[in-house]
């Protein structure tokens, strides 16, 4: 039997094909990468719809405080966002075997070791992260002059935000802090952080006992690691650890193997309620926003700094102090003020 229009035929089965049909490319594949692309679609969708979701929960769900009253005299308000970011002392949320893994003891109410001023820019100026030592000798609003520390102490983030605002001439924007149970979460959502050891460092106070070289620090490592004063400088080094290891925390948090990665990224979501405090009007965007503008700090695209000091020394009455290089320390924040980089005369490493 001859095939339609003169074609050839093949009998398979009974059955007649003509070549144009034998050859004809088989269309279950062509359905079956449809069928894939709809799956990958719903997969997808599925994640941005929980993404979003979370991530409302999360902001309507963060711990929130008047951290940055109005008051007379304060400084008026400058170009670029200025944060203060506070690490506290707070054990809240810490079981009693937590406390004692973490060697972080059982003090009531909560201190402040750990302040630092972050610049982020409106104009094309580097960021700025400044350390402010916790032992600065300043002038405590309606107190008399003290370590910088115990305004936290005396008034919480109130009376900190208007000392520094006092001492610096700048507007604090946004206020955020973290507890060391919420860092080492943090940090054990992420994954852990990268950090190289340049030699040895153990101090049981603070529960750190960790070996020189590059290696990946877990939650109570870390802690270990920004709290410890276990070294020559005491409290200078440990600011400089801290603004190293703020930075490596950015940059993991705006990481692709974060942001893309959804066993990453909502645990770390999840986390941040119970880790962080922020003031009234302040949101998940703008703690994202914090991050995203500290990425890429430890390749020079952020200036680091510790407040320039003048010199130290025991004050009768308050104890061991650091006071302000009153020149220099006027150049940065003056820096800041204007929106503009900082000179490289008043850049300090430690």
């Amino acid at each position: 039997m001859n095939a339609p229009y003169g074609r050839p035929a093949h009998n398979q089965g009974g059955h007649y094909y003509d070549d144009d049909r034998r050859h004809a490319p088989v269309q279950r594949p062509r359905r079956r990468k449809v069928r894939v692309g709809r799956i990958v679609l719903v997969v997808l969708l599925v994640l941005a719809v929980g993404f979003v979701g979370t991530w409302i929960y999360v902001d309507t769900s963060l711990n929130r405080t008047d951290a940055l009253p109005e008051y007379s005299g304060r400084p008026a308000e400058t170009p670029g966002t200025t944060w203060l970011i506070v690490g506290s002392d707070s054990r809240e949320g810490l079981s009693e075997e937590d406390r004692e893994e973490l060697a972080t003891g059982g003090a009531a109410g909560k201190r402040t070791d750990t302040m630092m001023l972050v610049h982020l820019p409106s104009s094309s100026a580097k960021p700025t992260l400044v350390s402010l030592p916790r032992d600065s000798y300043v002038q405590i609003p309606g107190k008399r002059r003290q370590k910088l520390n115990a305004a936290f102490a005396m008034g919480g983030p109130q009376l900190l935000v208007r000392t520094i605002e006092g001492e610096t001439g700048l507007r604090i924007d946004r206020y955020a802090e973290i507890g060391f149970g919420g860092f080492v979460g943090i940090v054990d959502s992420l994954g852990g952080v990268d950090m190289c050891i340049d030699k040895a460092m153990k101090d049981p106070k603070a529960g750190l006992d960790l070996q020189p070289g590059c290696q990946e620090l877990d939650g109570a490592q870390a802690l270990g690691y920004v709290r410890t004063r276990a070294s020559a400088r005491a409290d200078l080094d440990r600011v400089e650890r801290q603004r190293a290891f703020m930075s490596a925390v950015m940059d993991r948090a705006t990481g692709l193997g974060t942001i893309l990665n959804p066993f990453r990224v909502f645990p770390l979501l999840s986390d941040v309620p119970a880790a962080m405090i922020v003031n009234n009007d302040d949101h998940l965007h703008n703690l994202a926003g914090l991050a995203w503008g500290l990425r890429g700090a430890g390749t020079g695209a952020v200036v680091t700094t510790t407040v320039p000091i003048g010199r130290t020394g025991n004050v009768s009455g308050v104890g061991s102090t650091v006071q302000w290089d009153k020149t220099k320390a006027g150049q940065l924040f003056d820096a800041l003020k204007r929106d503009v980089d900082v000179p490289s005369s008043v850049i300090v490493n430690g």
